[in-house]
């Protein structure tokens, strides 16, 4: 190569003619060389399947379907399960593939080699392909109609376990709510039973009940008020009448002739002296010198009454004259201390009456006042027990929309998928292609053949040309003279075309034969 001188085009094409052997020979060779060694090479045949996936026949508004993933989830994982190895190796050992590799390698080298081999795509989101490579056609279609069948079948298995799977889910999740459920009831129940007179809906009802009472107690106040008045006025009454029966002294016994005063037996005069002595009791201390004075009379009375009835009668004394006015006034008195009593009796249950009334009326106030705190906790145990009803609903809808869903999987109505293009024999090898091949290899070696004149031409000092001559001496050329070769040269110049030639005519046949 001339340091400094500028390559025209035409300058290049002399170049590759000059270098034309280096250039020819490297492509012949190897094109040649792969175009025989492309012979060679093990035919592969690939056969493929189209399955579509159809939709359930049952329309999804009244039957929801429990698989809901995308068809590329869906493929993905069900392709994981089919090449696994053990369905791999079921496979292989019924079509018997692979024999040379199983004699002299391990299983495991060859499920991983039947993995690559195998291609599963997804066309248009409802359909995919199924596809695999053997080096045999019929073996090759067989091998994708298994596989075609173990895709159809694991896809109805597997929309059959989720089912179910999703069906005793639900019945777990629906046993426990139902359950708890329950125990909310009991807690509900057991509160309200409890706490049934504090309830907010018993408020009105105790509002009326304490109202109810009060008016009781009202009444009841009212008439003790009278009873209490009508008492003063009894003991009045009495006193007035045991202090005139007091102030009047019993007369002694008179004559016959004198008609006036009542003559009173023993027993009678004891009968007064008692009356009298209750009448005192009832609106005197029991100090008050008057009780005092008839108590004396009474045991006077008592102690003389015995003495009396040892005596006959004859020797008797005459009874002690008692005037009717005094024996009215104790009568009067008598009567006056019987009502006093019942008056006091009834004032006393009237009491008792009131109380209960009012412990009955602090009873209710306490039931009103519980309301509210009683609404609070009712209400958050309402809320709570609302909460897991609603969810035992849905769970129960979901359960039955469930077992719905797996009765329908169960019976093949549901999404499935089908063949509709099966697998067929190829007619042609699918690999290797032989045409790639020996383009690729043509390629190769014209570029190795331009590689060696380009390193040949740049290691060339030789000066061929008028301008060669100006570039590297930058002297002026006088005359060229020009380049004469003798017969025997010619001869010799011929000799690499006739090769060349020789070689396509054989190559190109056998290229043609084999497609290329």
């Amino acid at each position: 190569m001339i340091p400094g001188k500028q390559y025209r085009p035409e300058d290049l094409l002399a170049i590759a003619w000059r270098r034309k052997w280096w250039i020819a020979i490297p492509f012949v060779v190897v094109a040649g060389a792969t175009a025989v060694g492309a012979t060679y090479l093990p035919n592969k045949y690939r056969s493929e399947t189209l399955i579509l996936v159809v939709p359930q026949r049952v329309p999804e508004s009244y039957v929801r379907a429990t698989v809901t993933a995308r068809i590329e989830d869906r493929l993905q994982s069900i392709g994981q399960q089919i090449l696994s190895r053990p369905r791999l190796e079921r496979v292989i050992h019924d079509f018997d593939l692979y024999p040379e590799q199983r004699r002299t390698g391990i299983m495991e080298d060859v499920v991983e080699r039947m993995r690559r081999e195998i291609e599963v795509q997804v066309v248009k989101g409802d359909s995919f392909r199924v596809a695999y490579v053997a080096d045999e056609p019929v073996t090759a279609m067989r091998v994708v109609e298994r596989l075609g069948s173990l895709f159809i079948e694991e896809n109805l298995r597997d929309r059959e376990v989720l089912a179910e799977g999703t069906n005793q889910f639900l019945e777990a999740q629906l046993a426990d709510a139902r359950s708890r459920l329950v125990d909310y009831e009991r807690k509900l129940s057991d509160y309200q039973r409890e706490h049934s007179d504090e309830l907010p809906s018993q408020m009105n009802f105790n509002l009326q009940a304490q109202h109810n009472a009060e008016l009781q107690v009202q009444s009841i106040l009212e008439s003790l008020r009278a009873d209490r008045d009508r008492r003063l006025l009894l003991e009045r009454q009495i006193a007035d009448a045991s202090a005139a029966g007091v102030e009047e002294p019993v007369s002694p016994p008179r004559a016959a002739a004198d008609t006036s005063p009542v003559e009173l037996t023993p027993a009678g005069q004891l009968a007064a002296a008692r009356s009298n002595l209750a009448a005192l009791e009832l609106r005197l201390k029991p100090e008050h010198p008057d009780v005092l004075r008839a108590k004396r009379l009474v045991a006077a009375l008592v102690q003389r009454e015995p003495s009396d009835t040892g005596t006959s009668a004859t020797a008797r004394p005459a009874p002690a004259a008692i005037s009717p006015a005094m024996a009215a006034r104790g009568n009067r008195v008598r009567q006056l201390g019987e009502e006093l009593a019942n008056l006091t009796r009834q004032i006393a249950a009237k009491e008792d009456q009131e109380q209960r009334l009012r412990s009955t009326i602090a009873t209710f106030q306490r039931r009103i006042a519980a309301a509210p705190a009683r609404a609070s906790e009712l209400s958050e145990l309402t809320r709570d027990y609302d909460t897991l009803q609603q969810l035992y609903k849905n769970l129960l809808q979901k359960n039955e929309d469930s077992k719905i869903a797996a009765n329908l999987e169960r019976r093949q109505v549901g999404e499935q998928f089908k063949v509709i293009e099966p697998a067929r024999a190829p007619e042609r090898p699918f690999s290797p292609n032989r045409a790639r091949i020996n383009l690729i290899a043509a390629a190769i070696g014209l570029a190795l053949g331009l590689g060696a004149a380009a390193l040949l031409e740049y290691s060339d000092t030789a000066m061929r040309t008028e301008s060669d001559v100006i570039t590297a001496l930058a002297l002026p050329v006088l005359a060229v003279v020009p380049f004469v070769t003798s017969g025997r040269a010619s001869g010799k110049r011929r000799l690499p075309w006739a090769a060349a030639g020789t070689a396509m005519s054989v190559l190109a046949p056998l290229a043609w034969k084999l497609g290329v």
